[in-house]
């Protein structure tokens, strides 16, 4: 190639190998002979594609497709290189795949912000078929007795979605919801963010309901919300767990219990609203009284607990953490009653327990879902297809379906298999 350097960041190969098309960082093709290994040519030698070149597809009209990184798709000779088409997608970030459906009548692209389009190619229109987030999905959660809608929460945004289809978007830009909760009622969705602050939106619009500033100093972590819909918990990055009374005008902090020294990573409210327990990062979890806000009980383990729950019976509680354990225990004196290996590399980072009691679903870091039989403690079923790190899980309440969120932002939806 001589003088000329490029960095290359797509191949496609001709249908009868002769040649191979790359696409460079800097916003040119090359053109190389397969049997020769020469270069031959590469273009456009102006108006380069902005950001580089990060996709390319062959069509059989000896034209060529190209997806640059400022969003930009377009259409151009194979021999020249010459642009025929183009067509800049707003908002969809660089482009990352080019697929053709049938001879290229029509084809689909996907973007570096987790959507995709569908290309009339004739007509060089698009429409956007599909969305997803595009940074770790970090929790998930049903609406009271409702399975036809769930919320998602990730970098920048809390989405909610009626099976694949997107609902509602609501964007914070530029900070991350750690934690999301719909109140009973389903009138506000109660969300953590990391710059300390619980935002409540309301779930038709997803206009800002109210903001309590400064909840926590180190981020908010966890959250969940009373049965009565007047209090909510919190939990930080500093330890502490808090309550708060709320209402559409005010909200106010009715206490604040300080004894975790990690992170608080869960909480989960009893269903009689007079207690809660919180898991944390420093192996302890606490059972508090929300009415005298002290100290129940506390469970100590060599973990970094992640996720805990209430049976529905409300006399056990189900922990899990980074030492792939699965521990079951008293409620009334925090005695531990079984424990039993969760996962054979990786934390369990999700956990959730079917209505019925029966049974309850895991996910970790092995990227497996695990359902497993409550009393016998044995799974029944593995479920394979994430390809990051789960981080939640749930069981819908109709118990017909689970969905799991993980690290690489996908969302998957699984038949509940009882």
């Amino acid at each position: 190639m001589g003088q000329l350097k490029r960095v290359v960041t797509s191949i496609e190969v001709s249908e009868k190998d002769e040649f191979f098309y790359c696409g460079t960082t800097s916003g040119d093709v090359l053109k190389v002979s397969v049997e020769k290994q020469l270069f031959r040519h590469y273009g456009p030698a102006k108006n380069k594609y902005s950001k580089g070149i990060t996709a390319l597809a062959l069509v059989k009209t000896d034209e060529m497709l190209v997806g640059a990184g400022d969003g930009t798709v377009a259409l151009i000779k194979g021999d020249t290189f010459k642009k025929v088409k183009s067509v800049k997608i707003g908002d969809a970030g660089a482009i990352t795949s080019i697929a053709l459906r049938g001879n290229g009548h029509q084809f689909f692209v996907g973007t570096e912000n987790a959507q995709t389009y569908r290309f009339n190619f004739a007509e060089f229109t698009y429409n956007l078929i599909s969305t997803c987030h595009s940074d770790p999905v970090n929790d998930i959660v049903f609406p009271f007795g409702s399975s036809d809608l769930f919320a998602t929460c990730s970098e920048n945004d809390i989405r909610v979605w009626h099976g694949s289809k997107e609902m509602l978007r609501i964007s914070v830009p530029n900070i991350t919801c750690h934690a999301i909760d719909f109140m009973r009622d389903g009138r506000s969705i109660i969300s953590a963010w990391n710059d300390g602050k619980i935002r409540a939106f309301l779930p038709e619009s997803g206009r800002l309901h109210y903001c309590i500033e400064d909840a926590h100093n180190k981020g908010v972590t966890a959250i969940a919300a009373t049965s009565d819909c007047k209090r909510i918990v919190s939990g930080g990055g500093e330890g502490q767990v808090r309550v708060w009374m709320v209402g559409s005008k005010s909200q106010k902090m009715v206490d604040a219990m300080k004894e975790h020294k990690g992170s608080v990573s869960c909480i989960k409210v009893h269903k009689n609203d007079t207690e809660c327990i919180s898991a944390s990062t420093d192996g302890t979890c606490i059972i508090w009284d929300l009415i005298r806000f002290v100290r129940n009980q506390v469970i100590f383990a060599n973990t970094l607990f992640k996720c805990v729950f209430y049976h529905p019976g409300g006399m056990q509680l189900i922990t899990s953490g980074t030492d792939r354990k699965i521990a079951y225990w008293g409620c009334i004196d925090g005695a531990q009653i079984r424990e039993v290996e969760g996962s054979k590399s990786g934390s369990i980072n999700g956990m959730d327990i079917a209505s019925d009691g029966k049974y309850f679903v895991t996910g970790s870091k092995d990227r497996l879902i695990k359902v497993w039989d409550y009393k016998e403690a044995e799974v029944t079923h593995v479920g394979i297809g994430h390809s990051g790190f789960i981080n939640r899980l749930k069981i819908c309440p109709n118990q017909k379906i689970i969905v799991s969120v993980s690290d690489d932002g996908a969302i998957l939806c699984w038949d509940y298999p009882f």
